[in-house]
């Protein structure tokens, strides 16, 4: 376990930190334009997978009740994201759309590159906002969520997803076999109707009806309204054309880390709509050192599950007798993804030693790869 006081330091930190050269490279594109552009998406999937591949594994953990004091330049470093994203983006809004030296095509690089960003880091990011108890940091999730276009990402994550992971209920739980060309509609399509369900039946609970001003729908649609405009106001027709590139490409990261994270697997069925509870071998999980750093140590998914709310130095490691491992980082495994071949080549078999370790007792898998179970005791 790391000491106290060693953890707390800025420097045990500062590889957290390491993301803020994105905007740079973004920038370094734009004003520069040619294969510049590629800087991005070369680290984000390139440079920090050649760490991993150097630096290994991380299995190390810190105190989980390290006190919020201790945990100053790790929450610095996520809040101060929202401010720098939202300047970076609408200053490359401004810039990009009036430059006549850029083509098209090396417009439309140097905003894949954002949305790059904007998807890896940003919703990443929003995601542990998300998470906290205080307004101000929830706020921040929103504004991030925004700048994408994916607001509704927030209810359906909280009311969602950590609810129902691993059964028919949850939309971004891949089935196995169901590779990403197939998922990603999928969840595009199931995920607004699924989130605005779950809050339309909160607030039936508290006898509100759907269109209360408590719906944080309104508050969604508000927000991204914002954005879209300046975004119009800031660039014109074309300046809005490019929000909506990167906002394009951010959620297909999104999604991507989505299908990654649970792929195939499933909570046990035991009957009448009832499922067995969350548990450790529900989440892909992966120690790799530097795409722990780029995605805020996300890649310890069973821990966050176990501990939605809990900040992100503090997720704990698990070994692989207690939860399946990834053979790599999230970066190569999406590239994977998106080959569904590929994919099923290296986790398919991963799959079925998964169901073999856990669950012997269910010989006919079918219903589960298909999500033809019950859905939830309560989830209607």
């Amino acid at each position: 376990m790391i000491a106290a006081e060693k953890f707390a330091r800025w420097t045990a930190a500062a590889p957290f930190w390491l993301v803020y050269m994105l905007p740079v490279l973004v920038w370094l594109g734009a004003l520069n334009g040619g294969l510049w552009v590629l800087l991005p998406p070369l680290a984000t999937w390139y440079l920090f997978s050649a760490l991993d591949a150097a630096l290994g594994l991380n299995t190390e953990n810190a105190d989980p009740q390290t006190e919020e004091r201790a945990l100053l330049w790790y929450r610095a470093g996520v809040m101060l994201w929202a401010p720098v994203q939202f300047v970076t983006l609408f200053a490359l809004i401004w810039y990009v759309s009036g430059n006549d030296a850029l083509t098209t095509l090396e417009k439309f690089g140097v905003f894949f590159g954002t949305g790059v960003m904007t998807g890896t880091v940003g919703i990443v990011y929003s995601h542990e906002l998300l998470h906290q108890r205080n307004n101000l940091e929830r706020r921040l999730g929103d504004w991030l969520l925004a700048m994408v276009l994916y607001s509704h990402f927030r209810s359906e994550h909280l009311l969602v997803h950590h609810v129902w992971v691993g059964t028919p209920r949850d939309p971004v739980t891949a089935r196995y076999n169901e590779g990403f060309h197939r998922y990603y509609p999928r969840v595009l399509r199931e995920c607004p109707v699924s989130a605005f369900r779950a809050e339309k039946k909160l607030l039936a609970r508290r006898g509100l009806p759907w269109w209360h001003r408590r719906n944080p729908f309104w508050l969604y649609l508000g927000l991204q309204l914002a954005m879209l405009v300046l975004a119009l106001i800031v660039g014109g027709w074309g300046g809005l054309a490019l929000f909506l590139v990167q906002a394009g490409v951010a959620i297909w990261q999104l999604e991507l880390t989505n299908y990654v994270e649970h792929y195939a697997l499933t909570r046990e069925h035991l009957g009448g709509g009832r499922y067995e509870h969350v548990k450790p071998h529900h989440s892909w999980n992966s120690a790799h050192t530097a795409t722990n750093w780029l995605l805020i140590n996300l890649q310890r998914h069973s821990d966050h599950h176990y501990k939605p709310d809990r900040r992100f130095p503090l997720l704990q490691n698990y070994a692989e007798t207690e939860a399946p491992q990834l053979p790599y980082g999230y970066p190569v495994m999406t590239m994977a993804a998106m080959v569904p071949p590929v994919w099923r080549r290296v986790m398919n078999p991963k799959v079925k030693a998964w169901r073999r370790q856990w669950y012997p007792q269910i010989e006919d898998w079918s219903d589960y790869n298909k999500a033809r179970t019950p859905l939830p005791k309560g989830s209607a």
